[in-house]
């Protein structure tokens, strides 16, 4: 028999707030091709979206709400009085997902909102902040994101990590998933050029993070935009940002990211680092 939706009910943490005020929506759909049930995988006695939830709780947004696709995964975010809002099974993307959140929500369109991926139990709280205050200081900006230096060659060179090109101020020229940029006219060192990029420290190849913050009128506006070429051959949905002329800023984080959990391999890792 068909489960009844529940009713949406609201559980805000807390009553933070602040000038450069922000929320943060967590996307979570059931269905995974590598690890099955992923929101509900359990972690030393949480369900991974709770996990997620009370982490992202430990940053500075006013509220923290999960948009799913499964009456299971809302049934485990209430009992664990997280707020949380049913979305459509449809949605191809997070960032769809995230829009129509916006609209259930009933959001402001000058909301600055943190899409914090589900499958991120061990993301820093702080990151979120820097994240949402990147975009609340660039007003002619629509979206912000992450990025960390690369240090080693195999990352360089591989192309599921993906690399930003940033301008002078720090927003994004390009996302690709190509080694770049390419230094034509490197010393080698032991016949590796990406080592004395590191050597040179006059430029770091930079590894993005899919972390990002939005005003909501954009997010709102982001599924009717025509997909860019560039989006379809890269398969990166932020390229079409950039190719409606629009601006991304880029917060460089000194130090590398946690990484998420897309196999079962990585569920294991992260259920050790949090035993310890």
């Amino acid at each position: 028999m068909a489960h009844k939706p529940i009713e949406t009910q609201i559980h805000p943490f807390s009553l933070k707030s602040a000038v450069n005020s922000f929320c943060v929506i967590i996307p979570a759909r059931l269905s995974s091709t590598r690890l099955p049930n992923k929101p509900l995988a359990d972690i030393h006695g949480l369900p991974m979206i709770v996990r997620v939830a009370l982490r992202a709780a430990q940053s500075h947004a006013t509220r923290v709400v999960v948009a799913c696709d499964d009456l299971r995964i809302q049934e485990v975010c209430l009992a664990h009085q997280i707020e949380c809002v049913m979305t459509k099974s449809t949605h191809l993307s997070g960032s769809d997902r995230l829009a129509e959140a916006c609209e259930l929500l009933k959001l402001d369109d000058q909301e600055v909102v943190v899409n914090v991926q589900g499958d991120e139990p061990l993301i820093e709280p702080e990151l979120i902040n820097e994240v949402a205050a990147k975009l609340h200081a660039n007003a002619n900006s629509v979206m912000s994101t992450v990025a960390h230096p690369i240090q080693n060659q195999s990352d360089f060179d591989n192309p599921n990590v993906v690399k930003v090109v940033l301008s002078k101020s720090s927003r994004a020229l390009y996302f690709t998933r190509c080694a770049v940029p390419f230094w034509r006219d490197a010393p080698k060192r032991d016949g590796n050029t990406f080592a004395a990029v590191l050597d040179s420290r006059s430029y770091s190849a930079l590894r993005h993070v899919g972390l990002y913050a939005y005003k909501a009128s954009f997010l709102k506006r982001f599924p009717l935009l025509e997909p860019s070429p560039l989006e379809r051959i890269e398969s990166l949905e932020q390229l079409r940002v950039l190719w409606h002329d629009f601006s991304i800023e880029v917060h460089v984080s000194p130090n590398a990211c946690a990484s998420g959990v897309d196999t079962p391999e990585d569920l294991e890792r992260v259920r050790q680092q949090l035993a310890k």
